[in-house]
């Protein structure tokens, strides 16, 4: 695979992941089953270490899955709440236990191991024997305090019998007979069903009502301990400790003692897990001494000492009854399968995403074959491949649209990307789909402007373009007259759209839907230009020398400015004063490390995060890894492998000291 072909593909991959991981952990509503997830992040994985001067701090295999919500108060934790590496096979296990080998000097380690509870993470903080604080991961460093709706759950006590401060972790969930309980009011009550229980329980636990919360019988269990007066030795005295403190944990944790113990448990719940009554997606292995974890160490999102041993996803064979393309805001071209209904872990699925016209070529789909599909939870499952019997030869093979289903225009594919676009800039399908994106969440977040209203307001062509909506004061008696749309609606929808016009850059900017900026690109690009006009000025040469974009972002920026459509856009949305300067803190741009790339490694006297966010509000790069590119590398005590490969390569070694007289200048 050459460079420029590494490129597309982990473009791609970031673009679809960030997706994925922003309906996961936000929105609780995500569009693809975690198997497909898993094997996307492992792609982009596999892709980083072949290409790593193509790793940047931006992509999401640089930091822990997940975002954090504007509904709640955000807290800081005070020790980062990592994510867990992921495996699916004995041998990938027995590989695991390899590299953990190494250190501990034996092949048969001792483990715990906990059920992997397919619900959200929550920590517990408790002070003077009260419960403070209920923190959801967040992004692992900064979750969402939710301590009104964690006091409802049942299963977690309000005090416990001792002072110290203590932080305790483990999992919120939903069991399956609640699960059902709630499925069945709300179908009695007309509302959409929750799609499993890890969605029902995000979703709860994100209630701004914690009525609604205690009404819906949330349950937790508890696996982590955290005390540094009395610290505990080993994981499973952690875990009774927890239990002697009044919490739960789960019966169904043991410690393994040889890797016959391991295999056997794997075997056990392989087959019992669906008899359990909540959701479970696989097993946390955790090496028992404490101080074994320690010495095994961290990579920079995921402890080496514990693995995550994921379930494989079940297979079921169906048929392929049609593919379809539709176009979305960007005029991207997307394949989607119709299938004959099939139950997959306990739901019916009729549809799945193909992704692009190579992808359905590649392996060979055909209308009318027979296929088989996968689903590692209640999601939209994946098209594995087609079933090649006697009769699949005699199916005509499939042909890639040439016209854009919506206004039938010719379809266009650069040679450097793998998907086809629509590019009338007249398109429906494009701009009701740009219209969508801009009131969303993430962008400008007009609530009450949601995808059936702006649908409306599009069919009656009282929006046509993004600044229609600061308009829509103008038409107050034809909105007040929709179906479930009145005087309060309108007058809710107003302030929103008013509120939205003093949004930072950063909110706006997402919000045009300048191709490959996703909310991250955004926020880099308000920090370092500050205004859109400074951003309209930039050239090629100088954006695309920015770490963090790359040269196809750097041209998709350009080429949108030269578009006198988009410049007339942007002097609309002014005339309604609509804010397009950067309201938060800017970068130092200006700095001596300024487009410097960084390793940190080895005991420092402040955490590893500290000196990452100095680093990048300085424009520099934090990066996991050492190569020739690498400007320097920070270390600290017991610096390890990181330190013999730097001083291999001649990079520059700086300890913590040696940092702060660069960023001084002397």
């Amino acid at each position: 695979m050459t460079k420029e072909q590494a490129i597309i593909l982990i473009n791609d991959l970031r673009k679809k992941l960030n997706k994925w991981a922003k309906e996961y952990y936000v929105l609780d509503n995500p569009s693809v089953d975690d198997t497909e997830y898993d094997q996307a992040i492992h792609q982009l994985i596999d892709l980083e270490t072949q290409f790593p001067e193509l790793i940047t701090s931006d992509s999401i295999t640089q930091k822990v899955g997940g975002i954090v919500s504007d509904k709640f108060e955000k807290y800081t934790h005070k020790y980062p709440m990592l994510s867990l590496g992921d495996i699916f096979s004995w041998d990938e296990f027995l590989n695991f236990n390899k590299q953990v080998a190494k250190i501990t000097g034996t092949k048969d380690n001792e483990y715990t191991a906990e059920l992997k509870i397919d619900g959200l993470s929550i920590s517990l903080i408790y002070k003077n024997n009260v419960l403070q604080n209920g923190v959801t991961r967040g992004d692992g460093k900064v979750g969402e305090s939710v301590t009104t709706n964690v006091k409802t759950i049942k299963s977690i006590p309000l005090s416990i019998p001792v002072k110290d401060e203590i932080e305790i972790r483990g999992e919120v969930f939903l069991s399956k007979t609640e699960f059902a309980k709630i499925n069945e009011e709300r179908l009695i009550n007309g509302e959409q069903l929750f799609a499993n229980p890890r969605n029902a329980a995000a979703g709860t636990l994100r209630q701004l009502d914690s009525k609604i919360v205690a009404s819906r019988n949330l349950d937790a269990y508890l696996y982590y301990y955290f005390n540094e007066t009395n610290p505990i030795n080993t994981q499973f005295e952690s875990i009774n400790q927890i239990k002697q403190l009044g919490l739960k944990v789960n019966p169904e944790t043991k410690i393994c003692k040889s890797l016959d113990e391991i295999k056997a448990y794997i075997e056990y719940y392989t087959e019992k897990r669906n008899e359990l009554d909540y959701e479970i997606d696989g097993i946390v292995f955790k090496l028992n001494d404490k101080n074994l974890q320690e010495e095994v160490g961290y990579t920079a999102k995921t402890p080496k000492w514990a693995i995550a041993y994921k379930f494989s996803a079940e297979v079921k064979e169906t048929k392929l009854l049609d593919i379809f393309p539709t176009v979305g805001r960007t005029g991207k071209i997307t394949y989607n399968a119709k299938l004959e209904p099939v139950q997959i872990a306990g739901t019916t699925v009729s549809a799945a995403s193909l992704n692009n016209a190579e992808y359905i070529m590649a392996k060979d789909l055909r209308v009318n074959a027979k296929v088989k599909v996968k689903k590692a939870g209640d999601i939209i499952p994946e098209v594995i491949n087609a079933i090649k019997d006697n009769d699949f030869e005699n199916l005509p093979k499939w042909e890639k649209a040439e016209k854009c289903p919506a206004c039938g225009e010719g379809l266009e594919k650069t040679a450097t990307e793998v998907d086809q676009f629509c590019v009338n800039f007249n398109c429906p399908a494009q701009i009701l789909r740009s219209l969508e994106h801009f009131a969303s969440r993430g962008a400008a977040n007009i609530v009450g402007l949601g995808g059936q209203t702006i649908k409306k307001l599009f069919e009656e062509k009282l929006i046509t373009n993004i600044a229609d909506i600061f308009k829509v004061e103008e038409h107050k008696e034809d909105i007040i007259n929709f179906e479930k749309f009145g005087e309060k609606s309108f007058e809710n929808l107003v302030a929103s759209i008013e509120r939205a016009k003093h949004n930072s850059l950063e909110k706006t900017l997402f919000g045009l839907g300048i191709r490959h900026i996703g909310s991250k690109t955004a926020l880099t690009l308000a920090e370092i230009y500050q205004n859109i006009d400074n951003l309209k000025d930039a050239t090629y040469e100088e954006l695309s020398a920015i770490n963090s974009l790359g040269e196809v972002l750097a041209a998709s920026i350009v080429d949108w400015f030269k578009i006198e459509s988009n410049l007339q856009l942007i002097n609309q949305l002014k005339t309604f004063n609509v804010n397009f300067e950067y309201l938060g803190e800017a970068k130092n741009t200006d700095s001596l490390i300024s487009n410097k790339s960084f390793v940190i490694t080895g005991t420092l006297s402040n955490s590893r995060d500290y000196y990452k966010d100095i680093i990048e509000l300085n424009n520099g790069k934090v990066i996991g890894y050492v190569s020739k590119k690498t400007d320097y590398l920070l270390a600290g005590k017991n610096a390890g492998s990181k330190l013999t490969k730097a001083e291999e390569l001649n990079v520059k070694v700086i300890n913590e000291k040696e940092f702060f007289e660069i960023l001084k200048g002397e």
